[in-house]
């Protein structure tokens, strides 16, 4: 078993606390197709731009997007990385889930073998 740092676990906590809201992943997705900025990709959402900007803080601390301000104009861009950690995450998951699976399966064939 793969035993995680505690900053590691940490960082991993705060990208699926991200990746759980529907507002924040579909700013990911529109950050996908490049940077952005602010009023651009609050334009798709109905709500106040403060509570927009809360979802931004969140994908920013979470590590999955970066923010660069010139003059009065605050542009995001995606940062990939912490996406490919929680996929790193998500594929140990499960493949030990899968391993437990075919134990499981190879002792109910025995116990069924047994039964005859």
């Amino acid at each position: 078993m793969v035993r995680q740092m505690p900053n590691q676990q940490m960082h991993l906590d705060r990208v699926f606390r991200a990746l759980g809201d529907p507002t924040r992943r579909a700013v990911l997705r529109r950050l996908s197709a490049g940077s952005a900025a602010v009023s651009e990709l609050a334009r798709s959402f109905d709500m106040a731009l403060p509570s927009f900007a809360q979802h931004l803080d969140v994908l920013e601390e979470s590590g999955l997007v970066r923010s660069r301000k010139v003059g009065r104009v605050r542009t995001y861009r995606l940062v990939p990385q912490p996406l490919k950690a929680a996929e790193r995450w998500m594929a140990r998951q499960r493949a030990l889930w899968e391993r437990r699976l075919d134990q499981l399966d190879k002792y109910l064939l025995e116990l069924k073998e047994e039964m005859k």
